[in-house]
């Protein structure tokens, strides 16, 4: 399989990568897995290195890229240690992969199967309910080549919706027990639940939304000050992964 994954056209840094290899961009999709690697380090020592590529000029449909994710869309994480080397797509399958290799005392997730199974609830409400709305909010209201109020309308008033599904769950509305993460018993406990959710829920400025929509879900802003705080989001969200490279 390995000399089918790779061909001349795959950047050197990456048929050469030993070891967990990530390809990514800081975009929102790029930091769960940029967060949790580097949440993955503080606590275990966790290795891997890094290719950032430029999806603005369509390295990622390139067919070396897409031998490795068929979709063509970032982030990858190509798992060398395994024989043949592995690539693994979608970010929440790339979260839990990590998680059973490299996770082993389940600092991100959970050993309780309800707990785990909370935690997947969520991961997955955001993957198929949230960022596909975020991701046409930005869509339409930057890159579309016309404004279409309809469509920009539709996909804010939904993304307003899924927040409101958030500030439901950690403001404890029909627990009566407030939250401090999404998933967990009591008030829950950071896990890849927050991480797959954090990046795209932080850019609600950019996205257009107003300090008075956001006032609506005062348990969601503190929830993204407080996940804002930890050190391994920061780095993984900052100059570590600025586009460097010409890929």
């Amino acid at each position: 399989m390995a000399d089918k994954l790779y061909i001349d056209e795959t950047p050197d840094e990456v048929k050469n990568a030993k070891g967990l290899h990530l390809i990514t961009q800081s975009t929102p999709n790029g930091q769960k897995v940029q967060i949790l690697l580097e949440e993955l380090a503080l606590v275990y020592g966790t290795e891997w290195t890094t290719t950032v590529i430029n999806i603005g000029t369509n390295e990622q449909k390139k067919e070396w890229f897409l031998r490795l994710n068929p979709n063509g869309r970032i982030p990858v994480i190509v798992d060398n240690t395994q024989s043949p080397p592995f690539p693994v797509m979608e970010t929440s399958a790339e979260l839990l992969y990590l998680l059973k290799f490299a996770d082993k005392e389940d600092r991100f997730g959970f050993k309780d199967e309800l707990e785990r199974n909370q935690c997947l609830q969520w991961l997955f409400f955001w993957h198929g309910s949230g960022a596909p709305y975020v991701g046409q909010v930005n869509h339409f209201l930057r890159a579309a080549p016309e404004k279409i109020e309809y469509a920009i309308n539709r996909y804010r008033n939904e993304t307003l919706r899924v927040f409101g599904v958030l500030e439901i769950h950690l403001s404890g509305k029909y627990t009566g027990e407030p939250r401090e993460y999404l998933a967990g018993n009591g008030k829950g406990k950071y896990s890849v639940a927050d991480i797959g959710t954090w990046p795209w829920v932080k850019g609600w400025e950019r996205s257009g939304f107003t300090k008075e929509e956001m006032s609506e879900f005062p348990h969601l802003l503190k929830w993204l000050d407080r996940i804002a705080e930890r050190p391994a989001v920061k780095t993984g969200c900052g100059e570590k992964y600025n586009l460097k490279s010409k890929l």
